[in-house]
């Protein structure tokens, strides 16, 4: 069976300007090298269509898990705003691998990334609640994040703070997924004259993820 990777970007600069695109371009190279029959699909959170939490799509989600109600007892934008939110869970959960790739933007991700992720959050599709708690059903498939960073924050005061890996490292792992180190370039901003040595040293980092992760098998 062809092992599925989803790439997921979240810059608007794309990949000619963005930094960590560019490691997540040679993070894919070296990840088909190791799987050349790998199917990849790319997409661009910043011109993606995606349910957002509004005030319908909370309560769509309130009255099906926590007031029984039917899909049928929903108002037509509510079953549309759900509908959309599943289809996103269900096509996330037909891959094995994933790559997220975002900046450190004040602390945290993008917010469209926050927006994507909230849109996995589907009980009785990835997770389930237990006796012993929530229960994440999407084991067997592999994340890595690439993040790049303008400031220093690994082993400096502000590592407390930084809150975009932190989270989307927490969320995957909640849900079931197992995830590997990241791949973190940062003082890009701190340090101008040191960006070229900087996302070759992440680039290096990145291909040597990606042969880890294309190690991991696919759990049919």
């Amino acid at each position: 069976m062809m092992a599925k990777l989803l790439y997921i970007s979240a810059n608007p600069k794309g990949a000619g300007k963005s930094k960590g695109m560019q490691i997540g371009e040679a993070f894919l190279a070296s990840f088909l090298a190791s799987q050349p029959d790998t199917e990849i699909l790319k997409i661009d959170l910043f011109d993606f269509d995606m349910a957002r939490m509004d005030a319908d799509l909370i309560s769509a989600r309130g009255k099906l898990a926590g007031y029984g109600k039917s899909f049928d007892e929903l108002t037509e934008t509510e079953k549309e705003k759900i509908l959309k939110m599943h289809k996103l869970a269900d096509e996330f959960i037909d891959y094995d691998y994933y790559v997220f790739v975002s900046p450190l933007w004040n602390l945290s991700s993008p917010a469209v990334l926050k927006t994507f992720l909230d849109n996995l959050f589907v009980t009785g599709k990835t997770f389930v609640h237990t006796a012993n708690g929530p229960k994440g059903l999407l084991t067997g498939k592999t994340a890595i994040h690439i993040q790049t960073r303008g400031g220093l924050y690994t082993g400096m005061p502000m590592e407390a703070l930084e809150s975009g890996d932190r989270y989307l490292k927490i969320a995957l792992r909640f849900l079931g997924i197992e995830v590997l180190d990241s791949v973190i370039a940062e003082g890009l901003d701190a340090f101008p004259q040191k960006v070229p040595e900087i996302v070759a040293d992440a680039k290096t980092r990145a291909i040597a993820a990606a042969k880890e992760m294309a190690r991991i098998p696919v759990e049919v």
